[in-house]
């Protein structure tokens, strides 16, 4: 079988896939999307297990990712996420599976993730204060989301990372407290600046904690030093804590993007590619999947809209316009 590469006309080549899985939530995160939540996807238009299997098995066979992250929405409100996940290691068992969620029910379904074939998970937690998680996410569920975090140590699913967002006037000030509880759980934390990526259309310059902010707070309290490990495509600048072996890592995707080295490609839970996260074209797979297209067909439409994609994101530009559909319709 001929492999062809996701690459775009700036000679980057996309390896790894995100697949989100839905655009449902349990969390109302203020950052991502108002209380009352949003309109969902309506069912007919989602995937199904057996299309996201299949787009899974064409970017692996015949288009050469070689890393698959199922996102959301939450993945785990998906009912057949443990069988996809199953179904996609069958695929390649070389190709790393990982899944990005809030781990409000995985304390139930880590092992059975794990026996599936799942090799790592990144939870999503911004405080291990109560009072600050219930303020961010509006649901009083930190409780379950640190149970969640424990089993996936437990099965396995390491190294279990953890990605906090610092809001303003909210969570701002925690950063020290976040880094020594994630050292002493186990776990690898990483910082990453909020995106203009929320349902309301909120965001602002101004109101962002930066990288530099974040860094500063840690600083005044703890040695960092820049990481010797190569960062190569990974987003996150990782820095050492007190000489190491623990590490931090700040992702700065609006203040230092590091678009000239992406890899990512990303299906939406509809089957839209979107060649990145702020794109604002969209190419439908679905279509194709549901009118017949054999899988050579499929790949030719990927690797077409690869080829669109812009040389960065633009966000510092004066003309920058936020994406119309918001990160949880997207998929981290």
């Amino acid at each position: 079988m001929h492999q062809r590469k996701l690459e775009d006309r700036y000679g980057r080549v996309a390896t790894d896939l995100r697949v989100s899985l839905t655009d449902r939530c349990n969390l109302r995160c203020s950052y991502c999307m108002p209380a009352e939540g949003l309109d969902w996807l309506p069912g007919e238009s989602v995937l199904t297990d057996d299309e996201v299997v299949r787009l899974v098995r064409i970017g692996v066979e015949r288009l050469g990712v070689r890393e698959v992250r199922f996102t959301g929405g939450e993945p785990l409100v998906r009912r057949g996420l443990v069988d996809i996940v199953r179904r996609s290691k069958e695929v390649d068992p070389t190709v790393e599976l990982s899944l990005t969620t809030n781990a409000l029910g995985l304390a139930r379904t880590a092992h059975a993730l794990a026996a599936a074939g799942l090799d790592r998970v990144n939870v999503s937690l911004d405080s291990i204060r109560r009072e600050s998680f219930r303020e961010i996410t509006r649901r009083d569920r930190l409780a379950d989301v640190l149970g969640g975090l424990a089993a996936a140590q437990e099965a396995g699913l390491g190294p279990v990372k953890v990605n906090a967002v610092l809001m303003r006037g909210v969570n701002d000030d925690q950063a020290p407290e976040l880094l020594a509880w994630a050292i002493t759980e186990g776990y690898h934390l990483r910082f990453i600046e909020q995106m203009p990526l929320d349902a309301q259309h909120g965001w602002s310059r101004e109101g962002m904690v930066t990288a530099y902010e974040i860094l500063a707070q840690l600083e005044a309290e703890l040695t960092l030093a820049p990481a010797a490990e190569p960062r190569g495509s990974a987003p996150a600048e990782l820095f050492l804590v007190d000489g190491g072996p623990a590490t931090v890592g700040v992702i700065a995707s609006v203040t230092r993007p590091f678009c000239g080295d992406c890899d990512r490609v990303r299906l939406t839970a509809d089957g839209q590619v979107r060649n990145c996260l702020f794109a604002r074209e969209e190419s439908d797979l679905r279509a194709g999947l549901r009118a017949g297209a054999s899988d050579d067909e499929i790949a030719d439409r990927w690797v077409v809209a690869m080829r669109g994609k812009r040389a960065g994101h633009g966000i510092d530009d004066p003309s920058f316009l936020q994406p119309d559909r918001p990160m949880s319709a997207i998929g981290g």
